[in-house]
């Protein structure tokens, strides 16, 4: 199997983060399916109805680190 991967990171505000999230965990809700759109290339992606879901939280002096990760 080819391996795609997208990696972004950018800053915003909470708030937008926040939507962003909400867009994503909106195509999860609705559909079968999560649609990626960055830099010209467009990746939809089928989510089956059962997923494992990760979250990990750090906490340290220079920053803290919410990480979500979901796999099938």
């Amino acid at each position: 199997m080819d391996l795609i991967e997208i990696k972004e990171k950018e800053s915003m505000s909470r708030e937008a983060a926040a939507s962003r999230l909400h867009s994503l965990a909106d195509m999860l809700a609705k559909e079968n399916d999560v649609e990626f759109d960055r830099g010209g290339l467009r990746v939809k992606v089928h989510v089956p109805d059962e997923v494992h879901l990760k979250l990990e939280f750090e906490l340290g002096d220079d920053g803290s680190e919410l990480e979500i990760e979901l796999t099938w």
